[in-house]
């Protein structure tokens, strides 16, 4: 393995621990499930620390899977492997299970796009860390405190299997940002690690063709949302000759989009006004749309929503696109509260016969919940909905268990 990354402690190995996993645990953890939660551990064999190795076993001692260790959260044990066929936790297994990430992906990814998640969590066996490239760049963004001590090994072995990489930034989730520095293994929120010395973090790369620019070291989620590629490709096929509604636009993704589809004219509204001057930089990375109007709204959604209805101003295309409104169980009756304000809003600024294109990124609404009640909602204002298309994640963000389904998102007439 090279040593690209040289800040980063490169652990090969840690203490073992055995950890003896009750029985009502047991059918979740042989089903694949990566994580095991501190109620469903029977005993641990020795006393473990942060980022030690778990053998997970049974009672009569067989083995179930093993992973890494976290005595502070009550998600024990991050589970990467739940095979003995598989190399044990380590250098070797983490460059197989990149390999695999890697494979996933191929021939997924367009040859104008230069930007994409390598790594997606507990789907691509790495539960905790989210790897995503921008041009030349990997961001890691960690989740659990078991993998600090493994950011090296991990980054190193992720960034074999992406052509071109030579610079790493690595986030950390906020909890782990509240950790003291004699916890984060010497790691600090928005680390940037690049042989360049005069290289930032404000990185441009390429999605089908269109030039963005993103903060990776301060920007929301990993610098873009790069899960939403395939819905904006979308939205530019339904733009051509259509006034759009950008509602959440942040750094402008759907808006060039729009632009780039034929779209007559370009609305963007974001609470940040840094995200509009984000939204118009991208802009003027485009030569061949930024011809197309646009225009900025810094503003509250539903504020600008009442005033565009004042001004009697409407659109042939309307994207609402908020971020999680529901991060916990309690929010989700506040989340969907918030969702139908925001359908009712919008159709009301919709000329007839124009589309509704309404997503979450919340995995605490389920998908039926959220088009159930943006419908209801568009109905019960009188501009019932016709449903054409519903989608979900991309090719490069796979969901296989439960709690990582979380984007949707649907297209519909009003």
């Amino acid at each position: 393995m090279t040593n690209r990354f040289p800040q980063l402690e490169h652990r090969t190995e840690a203490p073992r621990i055995a950890v003896y996993v009750r029985r009502k645990a047991i059918p979740a953890v042989t089903s694949g499930h990566p994580w095991l939660f501190d109620d469903s551990i029977e005993k641990v064999g020795s006393a473990g620390k942060t980022g030690d190795i778990a053998v997970l076993f049974d009672n009569n001692r067989n083995f179930l899977a093993a992973g890494l260790y976290d005595p502070a959260s009550p998600v024990r044990v991050k589970i990467f492997s739940h095979s003995k066929k598989l190399p044990p936790v380590g250098p070797e297994l983490f460059r197989h299970l990149a390999q695999q990430a890697a494979e996933r992906r191929a021939g997924k990814i367009s040859a104008d796009t230069n930007a994409w998640r390598v790594i997606h969590g507990d789907s691509d066996s790495f539960p905790g860390l989210v790897v995503d490239k921008y041009a030349n760049a990997l961001v890691c963004k960690i989740y659990s405190a078991a993998l600090l001590p493994w950011a090296g090994t991990m980054a190193e072995a992720v960034a074999e299997t992406v052509p071109g990489i030579d610079s790493l930034v690595i986030r950390l989730s906020r909890e782990l940002q509240k950790l003291p520095d004699s916890e984060r293994f010497g790691i600090s929120d928005g680390m940037m690690i690049s042989p360049d010395p005069n290289w930032n973090a404000i990185k441009q790369f390429c999605e089908n063709g269109i030039v963005f620019e993103a903060d990776l070291k301060r920007g929301q989620k990993t610098g873009f949302f790069l899960d939403q590629r395939d819905n904006r490709k979308r939205v530019s096929n339904l733009s051509k000759n259509c006034d759009v509604l950008n509602v959440f636009s942040y750094s402008g993704g759907f808006s060039l989009y729009a632009a780039k589809g034929g779209a007559r004219s370009v609305t963007s509204v974001d609470l940040d006004p840094h995200a509009i001057a984000m939204c118009d930089r991208n802009f003027e990375l485009n030569p061949d749309i930024v011809s197309v109007p646009h225009t900025g709204l810094a503003g509250d959604a539903f504020e600008i929503f009442a005033r565009l209805r004042n001004e009697k101003k409407l659109f042939d295309l309307v994207i609402v696109d908020p971020p999680s409104f529901a991060k916990s169980a309690a929010e989700v009756p506040g989340a969907l509260n918030s969702y139908a304000r925001l359908a009712k809003a919008a159709v009301k600024v919709l000329r007839k016969g124009g589309t509704l294109v309404f997503a979450s990124c919340s995995s605490r609404v389920d998908a039926e919940t959220l088009f159930q009640t943006v419908t209801n909602a568009a109905a019960g204002a009188g501009r019932p909905l016709q449903v054409f298309d519903r989608t979900f994640h991309a090719a490069d963000h796979p969901a296989i268990f439960n709690e990582s389904h979380y984007l949707k998102c649907l297209y519909a007439k009003a």
